[in-house]
């Protein structure tokens, strides 16, 4: 951001409200004080939202914060969200509650930051929200403090999510499309409400906003690569909505690669949804994919890799992966997935190919699935370069990957915590 962007931006805070006021602290409700079918409707929508996963922190207990989430400007913490009435939010009110999800301010009136996605949880029903509300007041009360934001200045000042507010966010609930059906519009509100798809696979701009003139054009969530969503999808083979709704039940389908990074988990909580919810998101998520985009798909193979790069990743692929990736697979098979058909190969970036190299595959403990060796120890960085230019060239016929090497470096790192 510019310094005349910058000076701009603040110069119009006199006219805003950079705080709201607080909301009276309440004793903790009980759960008696809530219908058990609304309890469990809010136990759906949370699971549509992800919030288990965005509010526990890897190794700790369900809801009670601590998950950092990187950013450019510093990392956020979630927030302990447990009924516990000191460190979490026990003392909410619904209204509290509700003021948080529909305007994004905390119960003082503290403005939240939008790696909180109140801009998609702003559609969200009255009613919706009291469910989750009941839901979230009946979990397992945690004492625990989240670690303290670190964020850098001008973003430390919370008056300056006012200015961003004002700039890009706009509060309202959802209103259906009278030219739908009403499993389209049920789609439609889970996924640009609770579900916030477009928080991961829609690119941002230089304040963090997503750019709404692009939407589901491709985001990046975790570093990996979240793909398009929209015409511009680069999947080999083009998603319909049946595909779609056996990926978010399952994380499988024949032709599409499994469900890994930041979507793993997002899986896992759609499989304990219900069906015609699945449904319904996969519909309007065809929809918004509509027609491919011209060339967007079977392009011609264009230049090869680096000269060296090809003939070790080739060798590399033979010794580490041929075995089970030349079998093909369907649901039943032992095999994997054919390569050409991998979305890791066609994505703009080799992120997510290169942790899914790296990291490998694996199902969730208490489930059974799918699982795919990583190779990190087993192969030099300069092995893993090899053959990701490999896959992408040879394999995808797709251009190289730019600076491959560097962003190798950089996913090792992540993965060794540095």
């Amino acid at each position: 951001m510019t310094i005349r962007a910058w000076l701009a931006c603040w110069a119009i805070l006199p006219g805003m409200a950079l705080a709201a006021p607080s909301i009276a602290p309440i004793d903790p409700p009980t759960r008696g004080s809530f219908d058990e079918q609304v309890i469990a409707r809010g136990a759906s929508l949370s699971a549509i939202g992800n919030c288990n996963t965005c509010h526990t922190a890897e190794g700790g207990k369900p809801f009670a914060g601590g998950r950092p989430f990187r950013t450019p400007y510093g990392t956020v913490y979630g927030t302990n969200i447990t009924p516990e009435p000191e460190t979490g939010i026990g003392r909410w009110s619904e209204a509290a509650f509700r003021r948080a999800l529909h305007e994004g301010l905390d119960r003082d009136g503290n403005h939240l930051y939008p790696v909180f996605p109140y801009d998609h949880f702003t559609k969200l029903g009255d009613d919706d929200v009291a469910a989750l509300y009941a839901y979230i007041m009946t979990r397992e009360p945690v004492r625990a403090r989240a670690p303290a934001n670190s964020v850098g200045f001008p973003y430390s000042v919370r008056e300056f999510i006012a200015v961003w507010k004002n700039l890009y966010f706009v509060p309202g609930r959802f209103v259906p499309d009278p030219r739908q059906g009403p499993q389209w519009n049920r789609g439609a509100y889970l996924v640009e409400g609770a579900g916030h798809c477009g928080a991961c696979h829609t690119p941002r701009n230089a304040l963090g906003a997503e750019q709404k003139e692009r939407a589901y054009a491709g985001g990046e969530a975790g570093g990996w690569h979240a793909p398009a969503l929209n015409a511009e999808s680069p999947s080999p083979v083009p998603w319909n909505a049946a595909a779609l709704d056996a990926y978010l039940r399952t994380g499988l389908t024949d032709a599409h690669a499994i469900a890994a990074g930041p979507m793993a988990p997002v899986v896992d909580n759609l499989a304990t949804v219900t069906d015609a919810d699945t449904r319904a998101m996969a519909v309007y998520v065809a929809w918004l994919m509509g027609t491919p985009a011209t060339g967007a798909r079977n392009e011609p193979p264009h230049a090869q890799a680096p000269a060296g790069a090809t003939t070790s990743g080739a060798a590399i692929y033979a010794g580490s992966c041929a075995s089970c990736h030349d079998l093909g697979r369907t649901a039943s098979s032992g095999g994997a997935l054919e390569l050409p058909l991998a979305i890791a190969l066609a994505l703009p970036v080799p992120s997510n190919l290169i942790h899914l190299t790296l990291q490998g595959v694996a199902p969730h403990e208490e489930k059974p699935g799918r699982f795919m060796p990583g190779f990190a120890g087993a192969l030099t960085n300069e092995q893993v370069v090899a053959l990701v230019q490999y896959l992408r060239t040879d394999v995808a016929g797709k251009p190289p990957w730019p600076a491959v090497d560097e962003e190798v470096a950089k996913v090792v790192a992540e993965i060794n915590g540095r």
